[in-house]
């Protein structure tokens, strides 16, 4: 059976790849994400897990490594955050292209510059299109649970395809929280062994990751893209199969408050919890209004997201990045684009806040459905709490 513990964030998120029997770690630390690494390394040189810990001198070096280890068949984890995030750029492509599940945690952090330490999702909002599937995690819970479920969601052959588990940096990764950890039976029993669908073998010789000429290329970069639209069912397989043996149930999306309420809240990630802390207590002052909660962002879960909006005369988008000269932040962008064109589309309000580590109270939230449904906020995007322009 598995037991409750009150640990960090980070080292539940280390005990989840334990528990998934991971073959190989492919490690460089960076802040926030250090914590994960430093756990896993001790269970490796204590005993604790049978894998390869692979000290690289760089982010570029360890999504490398990560990337042979998968094409050799194993069952490969890492982590990262921001400029680490930034750092890997090149190869994050190739482990979506090459079919190759693993599993990595983005400690979520703002880039530099200015140099900042501090949470904020500009580093996976610049790498939204490398073609892996990408889910965000609300609490320490989720983190463990969804790291679990991670792998399972990526091996399955009908996906074959990268996982990053997107957790909020500091906010979430240095929180100590109760968690229920599963015992190894449990965890075994909701992950068998990994059996790649493919491997480099001497016995057996293929190519992986050729030269993709003019007459191929856009045929390759078609098929990783139903690749990974067709992961959708497998994530909700996946997490309903969670439920059934643990009993804890994540959504691809999910609501709080108000039911059909007029006016939303979107969120994702750690903010969420304050969101659902402020919009309980909107409706106690007679608002009505309501949450929802992206779990699943990449591929965009379309379906479950227009359900879960219906009947909205507004929607308060919070994005927790800034794209420069773009019309919106990086999540207003894909929902205005849903809704464009559509008799039912809502009033789409966009906000940025939280940049860079900044708080974001439930005050906060209270102010900006105050100015959102007064019509006080730009028709573009607000820059929430900017102190000066100067």
């Amino acid at each position: 059976m598995g037991k409750r513990i009150g640990t960090e964030v980070s080292l539940g998120v280390a005990e989840a790849a334990r528990l998934a029997n991971v073959d190989v770690v492919s490690a460089y630390p960076i802040t926030p994400q250090t914590h994960i690494v430093e756990e896993l390394s001790e269970y490796v040189a204590n005993g604790h897990l049978d894998a390869e810990f692979i000290p690289v001198e760089s982010e570029h070096s360890a999504m490398s490594a990560a990337v042979g280890a998968g094409a050799a068949g194993a069952r490969v984890y890492t982590a990262t955050a921001a400029q680490g995030l930034a750092l890997m750029h090149e190869i994050l492509f190739i482990a979506s292209s090459m079919r190759l599940p693993m599993v990595m945690t983005v400690a979520n952090r703002a880039l530099s510059g200015p140099i900042s330490i501090w949470n904020d999702h500009s580093d996976i909002m610049a790498e939204k299109d490398i073609g892996w599937v990408q889910l965000f995690v609300e609490n320490g819970q989720e983190a463990l649970d969804l790291t679990l479920a991670a792998f399972a969601i990526g091996e399955d052959h009908r996906v074959l395809l990268p996982v990053a588990v997107n957790m909020d940096g500091f906010i979430l990764s240095h929180m100590i929280e109760p968690m229920v950890v599963p015992d190894q039976e449990e965890a075994d029993a909701f992950l068998p062994a990994y059996e790649p669908a493919m491997r480099l073998d001497p016995k057996n010789p293929v190519t992986m990751g050729p030269v993709g000429m003019p007459e191929v290329y856009t045929e390759a970069k078609v098929q990783c893209e139903q690749a990974l639209l067709g992961s959708k069912p497998v994530v909700k397989e996946v997490l309903d199969r969670f439920a059934d043996q643990f009993g804890r149930r994540y959504e691809l999306v999910e609501k709080n408050g108000k039911e059909n309420a007029k006016a939303l809240f979107l969120t994702m990630g750690a903010l969420g919890e304050t969101c659902m802390t402020a919009v309980d207590g909107l409706i106690k002052d007679g608002e009505d209004v309501g949450q929802v909660r992206l779990r699943l962002w990449r591929p965009f879960p379309e379906e479950e997201f227009l359900e879960a909006c219906r009947g909205a005369e507004r929607i308060i988008v919070i994005d927790r990045a800034l794209s420069p000269g773009c019309i919106n932040g990086p999540l207003a962008v894909d929902i205005k684009s849903l809704f464009y064109g559509r008799d039912d589309a809502p009033e789409i309000v966009n906000v940025i806040a939280g940049l860079g580590g900044r708080d974001v109270t439930t005050e906060d939230f209270r102010e900006i459905y105050a100015r959102a449904s007064g019509g006080e906020l730009d028709g573009g995007y607000t820059v929430w709490g900017v102190k000066s322009y100067a």
